[in-house]
């Protein structure tokens, strides 16, 4: 079972190892694989998505009971593209296959529901296993391109 952590500033070292991992990291093929994310710029980060998230972000952590962390979740509003609340379910590769991924896309949408959410969407590359865990979660998909799925879900 998985609980929801707040990370605290100095726990951001598990969403660099999370970022720059490349077997993590390979559901984002498409947009450049790996992701920098050197301590210098984890103050601003922080600031944005923790300490100010002005009701358009949501960050957690995924935590096995033993305090161990396996993944993060977090949504945002995207005002430009989707004019929506976008999600993001990354779990560690390792743990990959146990259900996590399952369990933090649940808790992710308990808490944006909880926040009074009405639909979650994620663009999915189309070539990405997660597409069938989303819609196995009740997602439906509402577009598909040559690059990506759109998925959606009503939480209300």
């Amino acid at each position: 079972m998985l609980k929801l952590y707040t990370p605290k500033f100095e726990d951001l070292w598990f969403r660099q190892q999370l970022m720059i991992d490349e077997a993590t990291m390979s559901y984002n093929h498409a947009w450049g694989g790996t992701i920098d994310f050197p301590e210098s710029s984890w103050q601003g980060w922080y600031d944005f998505w923790i300490e100010n998230p002005e009701g358009k972000r949501f960050y957690r952590y995924l935590q096995k009971e033993n305090g161990e962390f396996v993944g993060e979740i977090a949504y945002h509003y995207d005002g430009k593209t989707y004019n929506g609340y976008m999600a993001d379910v990354i779990v560690f590769a390792k743990y990959r296959g146990s259900g996590y991924g399952k369990e933090g896309l649940r808790l992710l949408c308990e808490a944006a529901k909880a926040n009074g959410i009405e639909f979650l969407y994620d663009d999915i590359a189309w070539d990405n296993p997660a597409v069938g865990l989303f819609l196995k979660m009740g997602f439906v998909e509402v577009d598909r391109t040559e690059e990506i799925v759109l998925l959606k879900k009503v939480l209300v």
